[in-house]
């Protein structure tokens, strides 16, 4: 892993990980992902949290390295989910006079992952707003609950203007990885933050009244410049806005006839003049990349074929994640497949009519098995609605 400079006296001690096969056992992250842990070097020694138990031994030689022969005074515990907790046990009985720091929501779930003794007597339990000073570096506590459990909590070191932002502008993505943030880190907050859009906006709130100069997330590279750019995109992500003007389709083809359908109509789009549009087979495709594209466009085209009087299982687990992610404020097509008894059309408006602030297109689809010559007119009308606001 390469060097990670944040301060002479805030030393980076986490790790990368690019051997883990599933984030959260549910999303690829194929650069891996970044565990990030720091060290606030001081009178008093501050640990900002521990790391997941697939880096514990790296972890622990980082720490020591750091502290090089001195002792940690504090472990600040911003977010109790294992990936950044899972050392807690381990680091308490190394340095038995360590203090744990945490909210009152912190210490009572701590209980449930850790066995530590004597815990009443090594916590410290900080409100909203409070701040504990270490030497030259004062932490002020902010809570963050539901972004995205409910004791988390982000703190804000007032001399070298720092906000530590737990899970909040986390990305997918080792350290070492060169790519653009924005893709992986859209992909990061609608798959697992992205339910929790009202929360953020009230985090955002508060960070508004920071003067802050870099932010250190637990996981991803730690943001130094134009961090308006960032917040911007918090901003538009948290309350369901569209990031881009285009299209994207979503189709679910059990023999490939729908996604010829789908194909067609994505050609059709363009050669109406839409600006972009994205495409996936929610068979076979990422379905967190698809979930990602979904709120990132301003309309969308659902494409699936008719099953078990219902509608093809890829595009009703698609449709469902979108629900529970509270999806809202987008312009959708839908498009059926059915050789005898189209039930699709009727499935996905099921569930789309859950959603808030959703305009339908009138006009919907039905291709009987394959596509012929008179879709191609009820393609074209159907795209028309859809880029006509």
């Amino acid at each position: 892993m390469k060097d990670v400079e944040i301060s002479k006296d805030i030393i980076y001690i986490g790790a990368d990980d690019k051997t883990i096969d599933l984030f959260e056992s549910q999303y690829i992250v194929p650069n891996g992902v970044s565990y990030n842990s720091y060290l606030i070097k001081d009178e008093k020694n501050v640990i900002m949290d521990t790391i997941d138990r697939r880096k514990t031994d790296e972890w622990i030689e980082n720490l020591e390295k750091a502290l090089a022969g001195k002792k940690p005074d504090y472990l600040v515990v911003s977010h109790l989910e294992p990936d950044h907790a899972y050392n807690i046990e381990l680091v308490t009985n190394k340095y038995p006079e360590m203090k744990l720091i945490g909210n009152a929501k912190t210490f009572s779930m701590l209980p449930q992952f850790f066995n530590i003794e004597n815990l009443e007597d090594r916590i410290v339990i900080v409100k909203e707003g409070e701040e504990i000073c270490f030497g030259k570096h004062t932490l002020q506590f902010f809570m963050a609950p539901m972004v995205h459990w409910p004791e988390v909590m982000v703190s804000y070191e007032k001399n070298e203007k720092i906000l530590f932002s737990a899970d909040g502008f986390g990305k997918f993505g080792a350290l070492d990885t060169d790519e653009p943030w924005d893709c992986e880190a859209r992909r990061y907050y609608f798959n697992i933050v992205g339910k929790y859009g009202a929360q953020v906006q009230m985090l955002l709130k508060k960070a508004a009244g920071l003067d802050i100069k870099m932010i250190c997330p637990l996981h991803g590279p730690i943001l130094k410049e134009n961090l308006s750019h960032y917040i911007e995109k918090y901003d538009i992500w948290s309350s369901y806005k569209s990031e881009d003007d285009g299209v994207f389709i979503a189709y679910a083809s059990i023999h490939g006839n729908t996604e010829k359908v789908a194909q067609e109509m994505k050609k059709i789009l363009e050669d109406k003049g839409a600006k972009k549009v994205s495409i996936a087979d929610l068979s076979r495709d990422d379905i967190a990349e698809a979930i990602e594209d979904a709120f990132r466009y301003d309309k969308i085209v659902l494409a699936a074929a008719s099953y078990d009087a219902s509608v093809f299982p890829p595009m009703h687990n698609f449709l469902n994640k979108l629900l529970e992610k509270n999806y809202q404020n987008r312009k959708i097509a839908i498009i059926e497949n059915g050789s005898w008894a189209p039930s699709a059309a009727r499935c996905m408006k099921e569930i789309v009519s859950k959603m808030k602030n959703i305009n339908l297109c009138e006009n919907i689809v039905t291709i009987k098995s394959t596509m012929k010559s008179e879709n191609i007119p009820q393609l074209e009308s159907l795209a028309e609605e859809l880029l006509n606001n």
